[in-house]
C-alpha cells in the first residue's frame, strides 16, 4: 500500500477523526484536558460529517460550475471537438456481473456522457487507470459500459492515470494528436473545478458538463439535521476535494 494513501486515509476525515478519538482514550488519564479536547473534536466532527445539511452546504461551496442545460447539448459540436469522461473508481469482482465494474460515480458519468454524445455526435475519450494496481483499467471498464449498455463507441482510452492531474496530462497527447483543442469535460459537479483546472493547465479550452450535484436542497426530514450514513461518505468526498483544490496549484505548476 503506498504511504501517501495510508497518510491520506489517516489524516482526512473520517480517519483523522477516529485518530482523535483514539488519542482521547490514550490520554484520558495522563492528559485529561487534551483528551477531552480530542474527544469533543472527534465526536463533533463525526456528527457534522453525518448531517445531510452539511453535505448541502459543502456542495454549494465547491460546485462553482453551472449545469449544462439540455437545450445546449445539440450545439456542443460547435463549441468543442471531443467529450472527455473521467473515471471515478471501480468495484472489484462483483459476482452478479462476473467481474469488476465501474463505481456508481463512474456509472453516473458514463450515462451523462452517453446522453451528450447522442445529442452532439462528439467522440469520447475515457480516462482512468489501474485503481487497484491490476487490470482492467477504469478506462477499459467505462468503455465497455458505454458500448454494451448505451451503444456509444469510445474513440480513445487513457488507462494509466491515478490522479486527476494525470487524467489531464496523460489524455493530452491523445487529444492533441487528433487535433483536439476544445473539450467537453464530464465529472461530478464538486470535482469539476479541480478537473477543469488540470485540463486548462494542459492548454485545453474546457466546456464544463458537471452532474451529480450535492449542493441542492437535501429534502430530508428535519431539514437534514439528523445523522445519515450516506452523508458521511459524501462529506468525505467533499473534504477530499477541498484539500485537492487547495493543494493542486501548489504541487503541480
Amino acid at each position: 500500500m503506498p504511504l501517501r494513501y495510508l497518510f491520506k486515509q489517516l489524516l482526512l476525515p473520517p480517519g483523522g477523526l477516529f485518530v482523535l478519538l483514539l488519542l482521547a482514550w490514550w490520554w484520558r488519564a495522563r492528559r485529561p484536558r487534551l483528551a477531552l479536547a480530542c474527544g469533543v473534536l472527534g465526536l463533533g466532527g463525526l456528527w457534522l460529517l453525518s448531517l445531510p445539511v452539511a453535505v448541502e452546504w459543502g456542495g454549494r461551496l465547491l460546485e462553482r460550475e453551472p449545469a449544462l442545460a439540455p437545450a445546449e447539448w445539440p450545439q456542443l459540436a460547435q463549441r468543442a471537438e471531443a467529450i472527455v469522461v473521467l473515471g471515478g473508481g471501480r468495484e472489484r469482482g462483483d459476482p452478479g456481473w462476473g467481474g469488476d465494474q465501474p463505481s456508481l460515480l463512474a456509472m453516473e458519468r458514463a450515462r451523462f456522457a452517453a446522453r451528450l454524445h447522442k445529442a452532439s455526435g462528439l467522440p469520447l475519450l475515457v480516462s482512468g487507470g489501474l485503481h487497484y494496481g491490476a487490470p482492467p483499467s477504469e478506462a477499459a471498464l467505462l468503455a465497455g459500459v458505454l458500448q454494451e449498455d448505451f451503444g456509444v463507441p469510445v474513440r480513445w482510452q487513457e488507462g494509466a492515470s491515478r490522479t486527476t492531474w494525470e487524467n489531464a496530462t496523460l489524455s493530452a497527447p491523445l487529444l492533441r494528436e487528433a487535433g483536439v483543442r476544445r473539450i467537453v469535460l464530464v465529472t461530478q459537479a464538486w470535482h469539476m473545478p479541480r478537473a477543469r483546472w488540470c485540463f486548462e493547465q494542459q492548454g485545453f479550452e474546457v466546456v464544463a458538463a458537471p452532474m451529480g450535484f450535492l449542493g441542492v436542497a437535501n429534502a430530508r426530514p428535519w431539514g437534514g439535521w439528523l445523522p445519515e450514513a450516506t452523508a458521511v461518505w459524501q462529506s468525505g468526498q467533499l473534504l477530499n476535494e477541498a484539500v485537492g483544490l487547495l493543494a493542486y496549484p501548489l504541487v503541480y505548476r
